[in-house]
């Protein structure tokens, strides 16, 4: 009996154990554009779990129970305009409830832009986030989820890194290291809440000088505006966003929406008339909580 007893402890530790687990990017000697320093990861929290200065990035997976699963993940970009991750209030949090919807929940922690630690900057969040795609798309069997099921979604600047994925998943901004590289980088859909997408005239200006400087080339600005790198391939979209955000201007979304649209790629957008910036959940919000469900009905149409 009391082996028995033992054994259903231990199946009971494994499986709520399952449910997060974190799993480093990259070997510790083999993280690309890293250089040495004394920089260190820093953990603030203030109503919100603020992570700055992450020096190995992970992924931080969330499972439903396997009777619940659709066999769906969604990897999670968290904001903070690349200069801190919002780590809970739109990461762990998105994950969790992603659960409820019997979809996997992966909470990606990536690099944020560093002239202290890395070498070209810009492209460090872009090869994180490439990067933890194929090591979920690798990790299918694991994860009881489908490879043709996997979708991103971002919040702000994580919105920003998200359709950057979206759009630049081919390009190549690191060399391979193994197996996982083998993977495609493209998500199979994408939804966006209250995107920085443009470093253009109507941009998010702390995102843009943290990711390409305060003196960037047109070409740079021009490559990582989003709303430009859009073709037939870049996945099927979700947007959201609040008409009155004054910190990542409406804007952004309409651009992309319309660059997608022109492109014959499919695409949904709910623009809400109050909300502002960074809502989250938006759980006290009657009409504004409302994303998550349309975006789950997106979901089950694609």
């Amino acid at each position: 009996m009391k082996y028995l007893q033992l054994l259903v402890f231990l199946v009971f530790t494994i499986q709520t154990m399952a449910q997060d687990t974190i799993i480093p990017l990259w070997p510790k000697d083999k993280i690309p554009n890293r250089i040495a320093s004394n920089e260190k990861e820093e953990h603030v929290r203030k109503g919100i779990l603020r992570i700055s200065k992450v020096q190995e990035p992970t992924i931080e997976v969330y499972l439903p129970a396997q009777q619940n699963a659709t066999g769906e993940a969604v990897l999670i970009f968290p904001g903070g305009g690349y200069g801190i991750l919002a780590y809970d209030w739109e990461g762990t949090d998105i994950a969790k409830f992603l659960n409820g919807k019997g979809i996997a929940g992966i909470v990606v922690k990536y690099r944020l832009p560093s002239d202290v630690s890395q070498s070209d900057k810009h492209n460090v969040p872009l090869i994180d986030a490439q990067r933890a795609l194929r090591m979920v798309r690798s990790k299918t069997a694991e994860f009881h989820i489908s490879e043709n099921k996997i979708g991103i979604i971002g919040f702000s600047a994580g919105g920003h890194l998200a359709s950057t994925l979206g759009t630049h998943f081919e390009e190549k901004v690191y060399e391979p290291i193994d197996e996982i590289d083998i993977q495609s980088a493209r998500p199979d859909f994408m939804a966006l809440g209250y995107p920085v997408i443009s470093f253009g005239d109507m941009t998010h200006g702390g995102s843009k000088k943290n990711l390409i400087g305060e003196n960037p080339s047109p070409e740079v600005m021009e490559h990582f505006s989003n709303e430009k790198q859009v073709t037939e391939n870049t996945p099927p979209t979700f947007l959201f966003h609040a008409s009155d955000d004054e910190g990542v201007p409406v804007e952004n979304s309409l651009l992309f929406y319309k660059a997608l649209k022109d492109h014959g790629v499919s695409a949904t957008m709910h623009i809400y008339p109050k909300g502002g910036h960074g809502f989250s959940l938006a759980r006290k919000d009657l009409q504004l909580r409302g994303w998550t469900e349309r975006m789950f009905e997106w979901m089950e149409g694609l």
